[in-house]
């Protein structure tokens, strides 16, 4: 089967969610920052809700900083949403009322270090990466980002990566852009101007190429230039809503327009 043929729901997801968010410490000292809630639910489940919408139901999570407050999440998940009875005694057991519907999510956790850098992260689960095609992104940014529609983007040409071009109000990957590719990308531009990465990446395996052995190897860096330098990797405009959540300020910005109704990345709830 080839990459173009594969289903959707077959191609995994890879998210970051190892960091210490150390610019957010009001709200990640007793969390990892994937598990800050917005609106009651981690953001993690904010990302995976949206990629599940689109028709992605397996995810790898590369876990670092706190990994076991994941874990728990994701191992508890059912008696999260469900009502309970215990029956404590002889005969031990606990019965499930009401059940919720459940979404239908395969969710590898992976132990891929406590300092690992971005890059050596992607590199430790190559092991689940079973498809020609995968998607990759990071635990601490959402949009109403098409993925769909960036997956489309994707198959439409014959390069090894995509990522998702946005314009954010605040300063991350610079992408100097020539017709649909990438011509150069740099993680901290003094003048941005154009495109900035969004975080949403479609990858080819041959991009597992592009990642040395060394343990703090950063995937913004010497993996992205060089792909860019090798004309191989593609930009999806997006030109709608997204925010990384970066600082307490957008932290609690999310929250804001979680509250008040109007979350533009909540597209699972639109149809």
């Amino acid at each position: 089967m080839s990459s173009k043929d594969t289903p959707t729901a077959d191609i995994p997801v890879v998210i970051l969610a190892g960091g210490m968010g150390t610019r957010m410490r009001e709200a990640t000292e007793s969390l990892p920052k994937p598990m800050v809630d917005i609106g009651g639910k981690p953001i993690l489940w904010h990302i995976m809700k949206l990629y599940g919408h689109y028709g992605h139901r397996r995810f790898i999570v590369c876990l670092g900083y706190k990994s076991w407050s994941i874990k728990e999440y994701f191992l508890r998940y059912r008696e999260q949403l469900s009502d309970i009875t215990v029956r404590i005694g002889d005969n031990h057991g606990v019965d499930f009322h009401h059940k919720p519907a459940e979404e239908d999510w395969e969710v590898t956790l992976a132990e891929t270090g406590l300092t690992s850098g971005t890059g050596a992260r992607l590199r430790l689960v190559r092991e689940y990466l079973d498809t020609d095609t995968f998607m990759f992104t990071y635990g601490d940014g959402i949009g109403a980002v098409d993925v769909a529609a960036s997956l489309e983007f994707h198959r439409s040409h014959d390069k090894i990566g995509t990522v998702t071009g946005v314009h954010p109000t605040s300063r991350y990957g610079e992408m100097r852009v020539e017709g649909e590719t990438v011509a150069e990308f740099n993680e901290k531009p003094t003048a941005p101007s154009g495109f900035v990465s969004g975080g949403f990446f479609v990858l080819q395996r041959e991009f597992l190429d592009y990642l040395d052995d060394s343990p703090d190897l950063l995937f913004e860096q010497a993996p992205l230039q060089n792909l860019a330098r090798d004309e191989q990797l593609a930009v999806f405009a997006h030109e709608d809503f997204w925010m990384g959540m970066d600082t307490y300020r957008e932290y609690t910005m999310l929250n804001r327009l979680w509250a008040d109704g109007e979350a533009p990345w909540r597209v699972w709830e639109k149809d």
